[in-house]
């Protein structure tokens, strides 16, 4: 069947619709081929190496396969658009390997491998044989074809597409898909460009929920009956909006959608689903089908490249303020640290560290040895994560240059756009040109690292920050490419440093704002900046939970919030604080429970992906809110590294794998309905659930235990069996932890930090169930482990013999020596 591939045919007609090949060839060849296809295509399969177009009056659809249970989804009224190359974010190669073509008895087209079958149905159909409303007498549709008609050239197009397992489980239903002409004051900004507003409707059946979509900060956990507005937007009801349009269906697919424009999603109303694009020139979306949302997450990893591990410093502990002015504090507070035998891996020097914005320097005035600075931190076990904006003001020594070259984000005049910001800020670079991006990473390199050893960078305004809807990017006009800008702004660092760094040099970034494949920069993601208040700490649960679960895996808050909130003189909590702030009004004046507050957002932030404080407070350390807290502080920090063997474990299954391992409940109890819609508890890595207490003045808690397994509550040991509702006890030292049976967990002898060699002390297994967990180790610094460095240690449980085993490393026999504790017995 090789034959059809190589067919020296453009196209057939047959049946009002055309499949095309992409291959040239003479009249009489192509006539042949419309006899072969005729007789081919009866319902016999044939194998395909390429992609299926096929042509249709004034459309074209284009099918290709990535993987046997990826697909790609293009349709267009401009041929051209329809066959292009995938947009910004994708790094995968399309595979047709395993796939199969035929047409049914209906006239559809079925596309099959072992992991998936699409079928587009027969285009062109009769109106009998298409949906219709109720029907309406003539003359009324007579009446409103007048007002309400279309142009006929914009849809909706009838091409119905199927997607579905090989053993017949509904997958995808998309029933239509529309390009209308750009609105007009799109199309003013889209300048040069000829472009249309994109659509696609799909059904929602009523069991299917939906996760992911990037950062939304409304306090939703499921998606569906939700209108998702996907775009950067800083000013966003909640906090920060972060686009990155990859969502995760219950039903067993991923959807990435294809168009960095602004992009609305509606989820479930009227069991339907909507993506529309503000620009494009064509509908364009991958499926992931997977039998588990791992699988889903191991093909957005194919599609858009892997996590890489970070520097194993930081999933340590992150210390940072806004700000820490000068390196004489930076110094005072990393050795208070030492002093008080408290771990730290990092701490942050943040913006406006500066003499101007722009001058890519330090202000010596409050910096005066910045090299000697960070020798002393590294002697400490301390790494510095600086923070460079990417703003120049006029009157600075390079902002002449940027103009002159139009590095900087300009107007379709070439006049660069300040947006918001004063004069002392100035527009942004526009690291969409490669010169550009890579002038900025050799200034980063040459004035801050390469002088002053800083370890890690923080790239804050990534969205940008300025609305980029009227300006001009290198790539394009910036309403076209509305969401792109923090891809390129962190590869731009990311690639520098492994260009200049090679394998040497583990990548750690701090960013605002995410797009498709930005996971692959070496980047963790923060929820901006959001208010310190209890509102917004319950929302941030489910925030990240859909961020992780959009495949972006590194994910973390400014524990305890960043701005305060402006709290009336005559303030007082609604209940009365669990911590006495009294000898700490220096830092919370009088926010009488915020104490109270940045304990529970502590115990939380224990269990991100990465742990990191910060916030415009006058201070911010553990020991900053008074004697009460910092006991239960320092508590959470020290099992925070107690579990970093686990942690870190976890963090290179993520990049084997794609996966998260902060899970949403969905992910690894997907036959368990109760879990669906539950914004306040997660799996951290396979074994710990984690219920955060988010209520002031809340001493207990209600926790779901998912079904299908037992569960031991972390602190008391106690066995529990899921699939039911437990009321946990939460005293402010406490935060509701439990344990899936069959779970084994690596415990860390006490360190400072990660440069300290960190041994395994003990092994926990929760009996009740097999398990493993493979252990990984290795430098912690370098890129070997991409070519198999490091070494893992695989921790097997057998229930029924009540004993545990070891394969692999060479560490297997250091692993030996510590003691195993089997909880319960």
């Amino acid at each position: 069947m090789e034959v059809w591939g190589r067919m020296d045919v453009r196209s057939c007609d047959d049946r009002g619709f055309r499949i095309s090949l992409g291959f040239a060839g003479t009249p009489a060849t192509r006539a042949l081929c419309c006899v072969l296809l005729a007789v081919l295509l009866g319902g016999v399969a044939l194998a395909q190496s390429g992609p299926y177009v096929l042509e249709r009056k004034g459309r074209t659809i284009f099918l290709e396969p990535y993987a046997t249970n990826i697909v790609r989804v293009t349709m267009s009224v401009e041929k051209g658009a329809a066959s292009g190359a995938p947009g910004y974010g994708f790094v995968a190669k399309p595979s047709g390997e395993g796939w199969t073509h035929e047409r049914d008895a209906e006239g559809g087209e079925v596309f099959r491998s072992s992991k998936m079958v699409v079928r587009v149905g027969a285009g062109d159909l009769p109106a009998d044989k298409l949906p219709q409303p109720m029907p309406l007498d003539a003359l009324n549709r007579q009446l409103r074809e007048v007002y309400f008609g279309g142009n006929g050239q914009q849809g909706p197009y009838n091409d119905a597409l199927v997607v579905t397992t090989p053993g017949g489980k509904m997958l995808l239903h998309m029933d239509t898909w529309t390009m209308a002409p750009e609105r007009a004051d799109v199309a003013q900004q889209d300048v040069g460009q000829k472009g249309y507003s994109v659509a696609a409707m799909f059904d929602s059946p009523s069991d299917e929920h939906y996760y992911g979509l990037g950062q939304q900060q409304k306090g939703w956990m499921d998606l569906r009956e939700h209108e998702v507005r996907c775009w950067h937007d800083y000013g966003a009801t909640g906090g920060e909006d972060v686009c990155v349009p990859f969502l995760v269906s219950s039903r067993g697919y991923g959807l990435v959608w294809d168009n960095p424009s602004k992009t609305t999603v509606v989820l479930g109303i009227n069991q339907r689903n909507t993506w529309s694009s503000e620009v494009g020139d064509r509908v364009s979306y991958f499926v992931i089908a997977g039998d588990t949302s791992d699988e889903i997450y191991a093909g957005y990893r194919q599609l858009t490249g892997v996590t890489h591990m970070l520097p194993k410093a930081a999933y340590g502990y992150i210390q940072s303020k806004a700000i820490y002015p000068t390196q004489e504090q930076i110094l005072d507070v990393a050795k208070k640290y030492r002093e008080k035998k408290l771990p730290l891996d990092g701490i942050v020097v943040d913006f406006l560290n500066m003499t101007k914005q722009g001058e890519l320097d330090l202000d010596p005035k409050r910096w005066p040895d910045p090299a000697g600075m960070n020798r002393e931190l590294h002697a400490m076990g301390v790494n510095t994560l600086l923070s460079v904006w990417p703003h120049f003001s006029r009157g600075t020594q390079f902002y002449d240059m940027l103009q002159k070259n139009g590095w900087l984000i300009h107007k379709p005049d070439g006049t660069p756009d300040a947006g918001w910001t004063k004069d002392v800020i100035g527009p942004n670079l526009d690291t969409t040109n490669p010169e550009a991006a890579q002038w900025w990473w050799k200034k980063i390199r040459d004035r801050y690292i390469k002088p002053y050893d800083f370890d890690y960078l923080w790239l804050d305004e990534t969205e940008p920050d300025i609305d980029p809807a009227g300006d001009m990017f290198a790539v394009g006009p910036g309403i076209r490419f509305y969401n792109v800008y923090p891809l390129f702004h962190t590869a731009s660092v990311y690639e520098g440093f492994r260009r200049d760094f090679g394998d040497s040099r583990r990548v750690m970034i701090l960013a605002r704002a995410a797009y498709l494949g930005a996971q692959r920069n070496g980047t963790v993601f923060w929820s901006s900046d959001i208010v310190a208040t209890w509102d917004m700490l319950k929302r941030s649960v489910p925030a990240g939970l859909n961020f992780a679960a959009t495949g972006l895996p590194y994910w973390d808050t400014d524990i305890a919030g960043f701005f305060s909130p402006a709290i009336p003189p005559d303030y007082h909590a609604e209940h009365k604080p669990l911590i006495d702030g009294s000898d700490a009004r220096e830092t919370i004046a009088n926010y009488e429970d915020y104490p109270e507050l940045f304990v529970r957002w502590f115990e939380w932030g224990a269990f991100h992906p990465i742990m990191r404080a910060h916030g415009e407070r006058a201070h911010n350390e553990v020991w900053s809110y008074g004697k009460q807290a910092e006991p239960i502080l320092a508590k959470y920090l020290k099992l925070r590294y107690q579990l970093l063997p686990y942690t870190y474990s976890a963090a290179y299954r993520s990049y084997q794998t794609g996966a998260p391992y902060m899970r949403a409940l969905f992910m690894d109890f997907p036959s368990d309905p109760r879990v669906a819609d539950i914004p306040d508890e997660y799996m951290y890595g396979p074994a710990f659930l984690v219920a955060p207490v988010t209520e002031q003045g809340a001493t207990k808690r209600t926790v779901y235990l998912p079904a299908g397994c037992d569960w031991y509550n972390y602190w008391t040991n106690e066995r529990l069996h899921g699939g039911q509702s437990v009321v946990a006890n939460a005293p402010i030292d406490v935060l509701p932890l439990f344990v899936r049976a069959g779970s084994i967990v690596p415990l860390g002898s006490e360190v400072d930090s990660t440069q300290q060699t960190q041994k395994i002390e003990s092994v926990r297994v929760y009996p009740g169930a097999n398990g493993s967990f493979s252990l990984f180790e290795d430098d912690g610094k370098s890129y070997a482990y991409e070519n198999g460095g490091g070494s893992v240690t695989k921790l097997i449980w057998d229930d029924a013999a009540q004993r545990l085993r070891r394969e692999g490393a060479a560490t297997a026999s250091e692993v030996g020596k510590a003691g195993v504790v089997v909880v319960g017995r």
